[in-house]
């Protein structure tokens, strides 16, 4: 198989190795990328891996709330100019008030419901004749509700203007803890909430990555770099255990109980939410 200029520069992106160990990686795995991956972590030269680069798409991500819900709204463009148009922004406002407001039960209900502000058109209807007016491809992708219960914060950020949102859901009431935590995710980009959300494959994945890079060492002492290596990488996966953005002196998980302690309450994470447009 011949391996591109495109597949080597890939590879280097999300690993950060050098171009020539990135082209030896993908001829040994026959251009297979993820086995390139293997390769790299295997042999030592690639710690850590970014998430394989997908479709670029434009767009804005916004939420919206009622009394007893908030919703996450994801509308797409086809250039950024016009996702950064206030025609577009307006719509991605009305859009996602109309979807917190009704709760459509799908995408495809939604589209077909009356716009409140023109009953005599569909939400479609109204979405076509934008796409008249700006002259470029523009649709809902996606979105999700959040129900507001007693108990519960939900805190939201918003990154790059619309580009990213995070929603934190947390026990206790703290909305600037759970927004601070929000913020951190934003950043961070966390794939898990902490290890023990983690899928037993992607573990076993993992640690057969290590057992590779420590063949040759004394058993007695494997399992206890093994459980270093491990422990590692959920600190660089998990939200609870990466190191705080704005205070690197504790984890996520430190923060929030710090927090809860000088508010005198439980504050616990419980789950939550990062989008970023293009997904």
């Amino acid at each position: 198989m011949t391996i591109s200029a495109t597949m080597i520069k890939e590879l280097r992106e999300r690993t950060g190795v050098g171009m020539t160990k990135c082209k030896e990686a993908l001829v040994k795995s026959s251009g297979d990328m993820e086995e390139a991956i293997n390769y790299l972590r295997k042999t030592g030269m690639a710690s850590a891996v970014k998430k394989a680069s997908r479709e670029a798409k434009e767009g804005k991500i916004a939420f919206a709330e009622t009394d007893d819900c908030l919703a996450l709204v994801e509308i797409s463009s086809e250039t950024d100019f016009v996702a950064n148009n206030e025609r577009f922004v307006d719509y991605l406002k009305c859009i996602s008030q109309e979807i917190a407001t009704t709760k459509p039960s799908s995408l495809e209900e939604f589209l077909k419901q009356p716009y409140s502000k023109d009953p005599s058109m569909t939400i479609e209807e109204y979405q076509g004749t934008l796409v008249q007016a700006i002259g470029e491809n523009i649709r809902v992708k996606r979105f999700v509700f959040f129900p507001k219960e007693s108990g519960k914060t939900l805190g939201v950020y918003s990154h790059m203007g619309g580009k990213i949102v995070t929603l934190v859901e947390m026990q206790g009431d703290a909305v600037d803890v759970a927004r601070d935590v929000a913020m951190h995710a934003a950043a961070a980009s966390p794939d898990y909430l902490s290890p023990e959300t983690i899928p037993e494959d992607v573990k076993e994945h993992e640690r057969g990555i290590a057992r590779e890079q420590l063949k040759g060492k004394p058993e007695n002492i494997m399992e206890k770099i093994l459980e270093g290596k491990l422990g590692a990488f959920y600190d660089d996966v998990c939200l609870l255990r990466q190191k705080f953005v704005k205070d690197d002196s504790l984890s996520v998980g430190e923060f929030v109980t710090q927090k809860g302690k000088e508010k005198g309450q439980d504050l616990v994470v419980t789950n939550f939410t990062r989008w970023s447009v293009g997904e």
